[in-house]
């Protein structure tokens, strides 16, 4: 079983503040992505890696209770592997950790199976999944024990939540292995592109409970935000968003599109035309002799990058929209004017 140190993955000190965890992630993850490097496995494993880190380090508590195991899991391990191999109690050499004759409010997690995934199965048992460590947790982490510090895991509880019972007895194993996995189940959040654009909340009733969720900045038609053992009967909660029409911007994945009306002096004479995006209204300038339908681009001014760091471009079509009831005098004024400007057929 191989410790992993989250904070080597990401390459930052264990001072590191949530900002630069979040950068440090959004760097490597971008580095590493599948889609970057097609069919590189060890691209692939660090991509993995980098995600399990992140998940871990970016959530206060989680942090916490990672920092709490320190370098005792590198020895928890090793005894716990030789204790296994012997047939003996494989938490003997700990029963003093957290106080109790039984290994009280040890934060640790010992497999015997010779699984080949490693830390990361101690990541799934400890920081939430089927079955594991993490539902524990959630269930004593407002009383703890007696001698124990508030949220931590007896050894007993943490045996019975892996189905093998506090002696080892095999009647427990049995019953959790023949228990079906939790239903899936969906629910669904309408979000606008401002929305869309800084991320926000919904409130998502699932049996007669009010979960609320956090949408991130970036989230499109189709992301899918997993609540953990949040559904019904236990099982998991996927939240999918579904981003509503804009009445000014079309979005093309991290790119926006929209058309920017200009009159026949800005197009013909040129000018500076405020242009307002979700990020905030610039200043674009149109050149002299714009024609219809142009388009400008406006680097990151776009949506946020859901995966990765920086924004999109908005893209900005001109519409050149011409003068409607023009008086005796503005018509003869134009008729003098295009007589003189002499412009060729263009068809």
């Amino acid at each position: 079983m191989e410790y992993k140190d989250y904070y080597a993955v990401l390459g930052v000190p264990r001072t590191a503040s949530q900002a630069e965890i979040k950068k440090a992630y959004r760097k490597l993850a971008r580095q590493h992505h599948p889609d970057a490097k097609p069919g590189d496995a060890a691209a692939e494993r660090r991509f993995k890696d980098v995600n399990e880190a992140n998940a871990v380090l970016s959530d206060p508590e989680k942090r916490k209770q990672y920092d709490a195991l320190g370098e005792n899991w590198e020895a928890f391990s090793r005894a716990g592997a030789r204790a296994g191999a012997a047939g003996a109690n494989p938490f003997a050499g700990f029963a003093g950790f957290g106080g109790g004759g039984q290994g009280g409010n040890v934060r640790y997690e010992f497999r015997s199976s010779g699984d080949p995934g490693g830390f990361s199965d101690f990541f799934r048992m400890f920081f939430g999944g089927e079955g594991g460590l993490g539902d524990i947790a959630d269930a004593r982490s407002s009383t703890g024990r007696a001698g124990g510090s508030s949220g931590a895991i007896d050894l007993e509880d943490f045996l019975a939540g892996m189905g093998a019972g506090a002696q080892g007895g095999r009647g427990r194993a049995g019953a959790s292995a023949a228990r079906p996995a939790p239903p899936r189940s969906e629910a669904h959040a309408d979000i606008t592109l401002d929305e869309a654009f800084h991320g926000t909340t919904r409130l998502v009733d699932v049996d007669g409970k009010r979960l609320e969720i956090t949408i991130p900045p970036g989230a499109d038609t189709g992301t899918r935000i997993r609540l953990s053992g949040k559904g019904p009967g236990g099982g998991d909660l996927y939240v999918v968003v579904r981003q509503q029409p804009d009445r000014t911007f079309t979005r093309k994945g991290a790119d926006l599109e929209r058309e920017l009306p200009v009159t026949l002096k800005e197009a013909l004479l040129g000018a500076e035309v405020p242009v307002r995006s979700p990020k905030g209204t610039v200043l674009l300038r149109i050149p002299p002799g714009t024609q219809p339908g142009r388009q400008f681009r406006l680097r990151g001014r776009g949506m946020p990058k859901f995966r990765g760091e920086g924004h999109g471009d908005l893209f900005v079509r001109a519409k050149v929209v011409l003068p409607t009831d023009l008086n005796d005098d503005a018509e003869k004024a134009a008729t003098r004017f295009l007589d003189l400007a002499d412009q060729p057929d263009p068809r």
